[in-house]
């Protein structure tokens, strides 16, 4: 580097390079530096209603643009996102976390500074256990390559890092001889071929080859590569919940969704009767195999993640997701003949409204699914804004994000932020809960304030509709709030309530032709209405909770 610049400017610039445009978080004074470099920079830093709102966000951002960020302050802010923090890294979504914090000619002596906790590396003790690195740049010296490696980490591993700055260190010159080396981040050349071989001929013997996607194909950008593997190969494709629209949901190779006992059942018997199962970044989670209910056999499996690759009963060490697939594409494998797919459902051509027929929750997603068009973007929360969710066909690749594992509440609303702000072209349709929406709704005063247009649809049913079929009481009940009069409150943006078929119509044709800003629909469903999905997931879920 020729001239010296500062740690602040030089975290601002290497976030630029890695496609970060937009960051987002609260101020405090310990960040308020480090927000103002921020706001003199190509970066928009987008301030929220509250921490974990702009966590959420980030999370979003980062599953659409390869990389996220948030920014927030000392422990009253880092300490509120620890729980977003947490989705990010259980759901490989990498997120850089910037936190400010005192100065280190302010430590001196130990001084009892406001917002410490208990020692003033505390924070940085949580965030050791929530990201995959973290440093604190107290260190003019090493600062710039502390950025660096962090940097390289969340791109490597696509988890979430930590960086706490403290505020005499924003402006403070780093090191000016340093010089940013590429890292080169490749496969065993010799471990790769093997297991490309051992894969294709476990392929080319197999009579039914099927291949299951997951999150991992989202999060690496790996979405061309599938599609090029199904097509050359003819080798059909399921998908996972986490891995839910990784092909186009139209696409004639695209089986439907696979999730144990909670998915499509054709689908389920195709692959648990497979006698080659090509498992690409699949996460075995509980909600990926229904609740436990899938039948997957390791003796007929391939599973490729971006840490681990085992074929049959073998494990290779050092592969590359990325490189592997390459490896299957470059691969002679023959292309799949006569296959006898499943005859699996396509979503109704037409919904005819029933005027004055109480809307259900089979209704409502039966029109939301001629509702669908390649503009709109999916953001369902947790509950059946999830699983109803899973039976929507979505046009496009990567046009579907929830937080199907750590099943976080709140997610969605200031998730539409991150997206909206991380892919412009596009429109959310947020899907949320009314018990979710009233832990981070007010995040519509930031779509608000930034202009964007999210159509927010309310699935109003009194509570917390996952839970009541576990263990149900007064805890799952919520205040009942007048959602379609959020525009009244904010000055802006459109509310419908909806209560029968015909206005549910009226809702979704209004709001699609208003994109000046956002819509919400309030929709007033009985509390007992839950879709066959989320009926199987609790019922597996309320043993545990009973047992």
């Amino acid at each position: 580097m020729e001239t010296a610049t500062s740690i602040g400017a030089y975290l601002i610039q290497r976030l630029y390079e890695e496609g970060v445009h937009h960051v987002f978080g609260v101020p405090g004074d310990f960040v308020l530096k480090f927000d103002k470099l921020l706001e003199e920079s190509p970066i928009e830093l987008i301030n929220t209603c509250d921490e974990q709102g702009a966590g959420f966000a980030a999370d979003a951002y980062a599953r659409l643009r390869g990389l996220g960020a948030v920014c927030v302050t000392y422990s009253v802010g880092g300490l509120k996102i620890a729980n977003t923090t947490a989705q990010a890294f259980a759901e490989k979504s990498p997120v850089v976390v910037i936190s400010g914090s005192p100065g280190t000619q302010e430590r001196h002596k130990n001084p009892l500074l406001h917002h410490k906790v208990r020692d003033f590396d505390t924070q940085y003790k949580v965030f050791q256990e929530l990201t995959i690195a973290s440093t604190i740049l107290d260190d003019p010296s090493t600062a710039f390559s502390e950025i660096d490696c962090v940097l390289t980490a969340a791109l490597r591993y696509k988890r979430p890092v930590y960086i706490e700055i403290p505020r005499d260190m924003v402006n403070t010159p780093g090191n000016p001889h340093y010089f940013r080396k590429q890292q080169v981040d490749e496969s065993n050349a010799e471990t790769l071929a093997e297991a490309i071989r051992e894969a294709v001929t476990l392929i080319n013997a197999a009579k039914q080859p099927i291949i299951l996607a997951d999150v991992e194909i989202h999060r690496f950008g790996l979405q061309d590569a599938l599609l090029q593997l199904t097509e050359q190969t003819n080798i059909p494709v399921a998908e996972t919940v986490l891995g839910k629209s990784v092909i186009s949901e139209h696409h004639p190779n695209y089986i439907g969704l696979y999730a144990g006992a909670l998915g499509n059942e054709l689908t389920c018997r195709y692959v648990e009767s497979s006698d080659c199962l090509i498992m690409l970044g699949v996460f075995l989670t509980d909600i990926n195999l229904g609740s436990f209910t899938a039948h997957l056999d390791p003796k007929h499996s391939i599973s490729v993640t971006s840490e681990r690759t085992s074929i049959q009963l073998h494990t290779y060490e050092d592969i590359r997701l990325q490189d592997f697939m390459d490896g299957l594409i470059g691969a002679a494998i023959k292309p799949q003949q006569d296959l006898k797919l499943p005859n699996y459902r396509k979503p109704a051509t037409s919904f005819i409204p029933v005027t004055h027929h109480p809307i259900t929750i089979a209704r409502l997603f039966e029109r939301l699914n001629l509702f669908l068009d390649h503009n709109l973007i999916v953001i369902a929360d947790v509950g059946d804004a999830l699983f109803a969710g899973l039976d929507l066909f979505v046009h496009g690749r990567s046009r579907f994000l929830s937080p199907a594992y750590y099943a976080s509440l709140g997610f969605a609303v200031p998730a539409s932020l991150g997206a909206q702000t991380a892919s412009p072209g596009t429109r959310p349709l947020v899907l949320v809960g009314d018990g979710a929406f009233q832990m981070t709704g007010m995040e519509l005063s930031t779509i608000a304030r930034y202009g964007l247009n999210p159509i927010v649809v309310v699935l109003n049913n009194g509570g917390y509709g996952t839970e009541r079929p576990m263990l149900d009481g007064r805890f799952n009940d919520v205040l009942p709030w007048r959602y379609s009069q959020m525009p009244k409150l904010l000055g802006v943006g459109r509310g419908f309530d909806v209560w029968t078929e015909d206005e549910l119509e009226t809702a979704l044709r209004e709001s699609h032709s208003h994109s000046a800003s956002f819509c919400i629909l309030d929709v007033h469903l009985e509390a007992n209405d839950t879709s066959v999905a989320l009926k199987r997931l609790t019922e597996g879920l309320g043993q545990r909770v009973n047992a």
